[in-house]
């Protein structure tokens, strides 16, 4: 009788622990950008800050949720501190064109209502994503580009910057890099048969996009991504961060996805609305959507990775790279950061 007591108490307990692992709910994720990120290459003092800055951002916009805020206020929040943070290519750790300049994209979308807002190509917004949100909310627009989404930006009384604000010189370097590797490239296929086409010749092994997924207290989910684009690039070329189905995307019915990565594959394959419809109409998991579209992806050519959350709390943080910049929060405030496969 007592071996039969003991052996009920046991199956008790593992059962309690099944229930509780299942029930196990997110109410954030984050991603920094993905890339060839080896820890090799990785100082203790670079990981530290990096490992630093997501949790700092993920402690304000799991502050927002804690307090009842709305999931679009937990993705501004969350996603200001990472702009504002030079290690990430969003910002103020924007890289730079060809040219010589910093050209910020943002997107954001509020899944309840399906409303959503997205900036491109601008210059003088300290903080792009609050931009992409005025679009959204104050503006019968999606999109705005340029110096049209800079001056909308000041009308409603963003803050507004010199470019020079942007400047680092890690990204400066890295520029100057890229275009010592494009004329070698250049010189390479000199002669070839197969002409080259216009563009970036080269793609950033580092990509350093944020972007973030918050669920609310209220079940409403919003995703927003904000990025400096591509090192080196060329002719005014955008990625797929500002577009609403490429790089972002968030339905309260079944995802917020938002992407990082090789923006041309993203935006061929439309994989952040690509997730979302083989969840509403194959009735797959976020993580087995997720995963089929990233497959894609890298089937093309393509690299990076994504974050998605669903609106029963349930992660998905799939990359084919060597790492990702990555973090959650869970209902109970319990924070995980992770960066190397």
């Amino acid at each position: 009788m007592k071996s039969l007591k003991l052996f009920a108490l046991l199956f008790f307990f593992i059962s309690a622990l099944n229930v509780s692992a299942q029930q196990k709910k997110y109410v954030m994720v984050i991603h920094g950008g993905a890339g060839t990120i080896l820890k090799k290459n990785m100082t203790p003092e670079k990981e530290a800050a990096y490992v630093a800055a997501l949790t700092a951002a993920l402690n304000a916009g799991y502050a927002e949720i804690k307090a009842g805020k709305t999931s679009l206020d937990a993705v501004e929040a969350t996603i200001h501190v990472l702009e504002n943070d030079p290690h990430f290519n969003a910002g103020k750790g924007a890289v730079f064109t060809h040219d010589g300049r910093n050209e910020l994209d943002a997107a954001i979308m509020d899944g309840k209502t399906l409303m959503a807002g997205a900036v491109a190509g601008v210059t003088t917004i300290k903080n792009p994503i609050s931009a992409a949100r005025a679009v959204m909310e104050k503006s019968e627009h999606v999109m705005m580009f340029g110096d049209g989404a800079d001056k909308f930006a000041k009308e409603v009384g963003l803050e507004i910057v010199d470019p020079k604000y942007f400047w680092t010189k890690e990204r400066w370097d890295g520029l100057q890099d890229a275009i010592k590797e494009d004329s070698t490239k250049a010189v390479l296929d000199h002669g070839s048969k197969k002409s080259s086409l216009l563009g970036t010749i080269n793609h950033d092994y580092k990509f350093g996009t944020v972007g973030c997924v918050a669920l609310d207290k209220a079940g409403n989910l919003a995703a927003g991504t904000s990025t400096g684009g591509m090192t080196n690039k060329k002719y005014g070329r955008v990625g797929d961060s500002p577009i609403i189905g490429a790089g972002t995307y968030c339905n309260n019915e079944t995802a917020g996805i938002s992407c990082t990565g090789w923006g041309e594959f993203y935006i061929r394959n439309v994989v952040a609305k690509t997730i979302s419809d083989l969840m509403e109409y194959k009735g797959l998991s976020v993580a087995d959507a997720s995963k089929i579209v990233l497959d894609k992806v890298g089937k093309m050519g393509g690299d990076g990775g994504l974050i998605a959350l669903d609106k029963k709390g349930n992660v998905a943080m799939p990359f084919n790279t060597e790492g990702m910049y990555r973090g959650t929060v869970t209902a109970d405030g319990k924070i995980e950061v992770n960066i190397y496969k």
